[in-house]
């Protein structure tokens, strides 16, 4: 039998990840969905994120090389003939952690079998809103990820801000996994053009508007409803909001 490995999206899915499911878990503790990526090499990747990840606040560089990066270099020792879950959702959040991680394993790990695990149920609370048997039916239903360079230069792709590359490539990949392509096009419509400022940050504008509030909870709860698909945590909002708030109401389109 294969040894096992699981790759998990986050520390909520590590705490309720269960215990007849055999193997070693390594959890991605990052949000690369957020912030600058752009590097020549890992280590100088892992730079710029630990200089970044300090901006969210009580947060250290040392903190992020021991719980982030150390996650990362356990994917890169898992031995040859392995069998390595990824436990990914289909929100921008997870798919950016899910394709960096396979281009990690893609460049680090030799003749293992990849298998990507999705909630059978999709609502916005993803593999949070399943209960342990839930879970593991969702390891029993498993998917071998057949074209794994393919779903690494996703990462490529991203990382250089190719666009036209990254569509072409999710398109490639629809049949197989549609909700690659959706996310492709959510994180497409986040970009600002123009006087238009994204569609995460449009959508919060509107919900102010709506709610006629500046209150961040409501806000961040409506926008969780509407724009699931970029998985956003509040942190992530938070940053969103305080840019709106901090723009005066012509530059935020607010009649």
């Amino acid at each position: 039998m294969n040894n096992e490995y699981h790759i998990l999206n986050g520390d909520s899915l590590r705490q309720q990840f269960p215990k007849q499911i055999d193997g070693e878990v390594i959890v991605a503790r990052e949000c690369l969905v957020d912030g600058e990526v752009k590097s020549d090499s890992l280590d100088e990747l892992f730079k710029v994120r630990a200089k970044f990840i300090t901006e969210y606040g009580n947060y250290t560089i040392e903190d992020y090389y021991t719980n982030t990066v150390s996650e990362f270099e356990k994917i890169r020792k898992i031995p040859e003939k392995s069998d390595i879950n990824l436990w990914f959702e289909d929100d921008l959040f997870c798919q950016v952690n899910f394709w960096f991680s396979i281009n990690l394993i893609l460049n680090s790990v030799r003749n293992c079998n990849v298998f990507l695990i999705r909630p059978n149920i999709h609502t916005q609370y993803g593999f949070g809103g399943l209960n342990e048997l839930e879970l593991i039916k969702a390891f029993e239903q498993r998917t071998p990820i057949i074209k794994i360079d393919k779903i690494a230069s996703l990462w490529n792709s991203y990382q250089k801000n190719d666009l036209e590359k990254l569509i072409r490539t999710a398109k490639e990949l629809e049949a197989t996994f549609p909700f690659i392509y959706r996310t492709v096009e959510a994180h497409i419509d986040r970009i600002p053009s123009g006087n238009y400022p994204g569609r995460p940050a449009q959508t919060l504008i509107e919900i102010m508007k709506e709610l006629k509030t500046e209150s961040f909870g409501p806000i961040f709860k409506e926008f969780n409803k509407r724009e699931s698909i970029y998985g956003f945590g509040d942190l992530q909002v938070k940053r969103l909001f305080d840019e709106i708030k901090n723009k005066t109401p012509k530059e935020n389109n607010i009649n």
